[in-house]
């Protein structure tokens, strides 16, 4: 009975950190989510402008020829924020290209919606995005405030949503009490606000039905031949691993084997060292076959799940490297191990060319996805058109219809987020 009643407030306590985690980890995606959106939102306003400016300039008849720029500044920016919307949700497919001319901006319907968002998004998003980011700000800028306050000039001594004047410590901390009510309401309507920022892109954004079903197909096929190309380069790399090791192996250990036949007759004395070297071969082709086989679908991964063959990855890892894993239950075979050959070849690519100090893999399980992160605090400029191994990674991951987003400006950090779909 002891042991029940002592583990029942461990249980609480685990709970506990569990929902404060998970509280932490939406606030910080809501802000990110208002920053992203931010940015979108600065591009729609921008757009909002040139679309004013072109049809005031069209009414005086100075700017019809700059109208057929108009459907293609329109969609620019609306794939953006499907790009963005994708990342954070449900997947919005691309259109691609624009129609030509300035006729399609209003004939099509697609371009209609784009348009009305583009208004909506430039005015309305703008505000929440700033609105939003503005609250977080302050919030920090007032929790510290204490810190720094003295070394501002007298007459800048109140940050700026504070409306009485400081001139101690106790207007300082009264500034922090202040930052706190600020980050509370930040904390309670920061996730509603992301919401409501990116609300009219997933209304207004997705393609109807028929082009949405028709642009899925084509996703499929493009992903199907992602998936046949990937299985194609997989059979050519377990064939040239068999033919230049193992193969070369048992064709020494034959020969190995008539040398000490012919020895038997010769000089029986020769014939130990002769099957020594035989041994050697084979014991060496079948440490390559092992190799080959593991290669094909480790063994770790039913031996030590996913978390296990992840941390013997990072235990192997040149650089310092801390895993964090996540993932309740299993997923599917094939999932857990594209997962666990993006790691692979992640770490490899940060051993050899990042320089970095440390490496971080972050795996979480988010309804029917399996996300991964793996970051380094390496030089960055990693570059999948020069050969860093990106472009396998991205192969493989997109043999299941998954998606890679790689974020590494020079001077790094180098980011790869993973989103791969792993079932309910």
């Amino acid at each position: 009975m002891r042991i029940v009643k002592g583990s029942e407030p461990t249980v609480v306590r685990r709970d506990g950190r569990r929902v404060l985690v998970a509280r932490a980890r939406a606030v910080l995606n809501a802000l990110e989510h208002l920053v992203g959106g931010l940015g979108t939102a600065l591009l729609a306003s921008a757009g909002v402008l040139w679309v004013v400016l072109v049809g005031l300039l069209s009414a005086v008849g100075v700017g019809l020829p700059l109208t057929a720029t108009l459907p293609r500044v329109v969609r620019s920016v609306a794939e953006r924020e499907r790009g963005r919307l994708t990342r954070w949700g449900p997947e919005i497919i691309a259109l691609g290209p624009a129609p030509a001319g300035a006729r399609g901006l209003l004939t099509d319907p697609i371009m209609r919606r784009e348009l009305r968002w583009l208004f909506v998004h430039g005015t309305l998003g703008l505000f929440i995005g700033m609105f939003g980011v503005t609250l977080a700000v302050q919030a920090v800028q007032d929790v510290t405030y204490p810190l720094w306050w003295r070394l501002l000039p007298r007459e800048e001594a109140a940050p700026t949503f504070v409306f009485w004047t400081v001139e101690d410590d106790h207007g300082a901390r009264l500034v922090a009490l202040f930052g706190f009510v600020v980050a509370a309401a930040f904390v309670v309507t920061g996730p509603g606000l992301a919401w409501l920022q990116a609300w009219p892109g997933r209304r207004l954004l997705v393609p109807p039905a028929d082009i949405d079903l028709s642009l899925r197909i084509a996703h499929l096929s493009s992903t199907r031949a992602a998936a046949l190309d990937a299985h194609a380069t997989e059979l050519r790399r377990i064939e040239r691993s068999l033919h230049d090791g193992a193969q070369n192996r048992l064709v020494a250990v034959t020969i190995l084997i008539g040398a000490a036949r012919r020895a038997l007759e010769r000089d029986p004395s020769a014939t130990g060292s002769a099957l020594d070297r035989a041994q050697d071969a084979a014991e060496q082709a079948l440490a390559e076959l092992r190799t080959v086989v593991r290669s094909i679908l480790p063994p770790v991964l039913d031996d030590r799940g996913l978390a296990g063959a992840l941390a013997g990855l990072a235990d192997d890892c040149a650089v310092p490297c801390r895993t964090d894993v996540d993932v309740p239950g299993r997923c599917a075979a094939s999932v857990e191990a594209t997962a666990y050959f993006v790691t692979a070849e992640a770490l490899t690519n940060i051993t050899k060319h990042s320089r970095a100090s440390r490496a971080d893999v972050v795996v979480r399980r988010e309804g029917d996805r399996l996300l991964l992160r793996i970051e380094d605090d390496g030089v960055g400029g990693a570059d999948a058109r020069e050969g860093s191994g990106i472009a396998g990674i991205r192969g493989r991951i997109e043999a299941h219809d998954g998606r890679l987003e790689l974020t590494s400006p020079p001077g790094g950090p180098t980011t790869l987020r993973v989103e791969l779909p792993c079932g309910l």
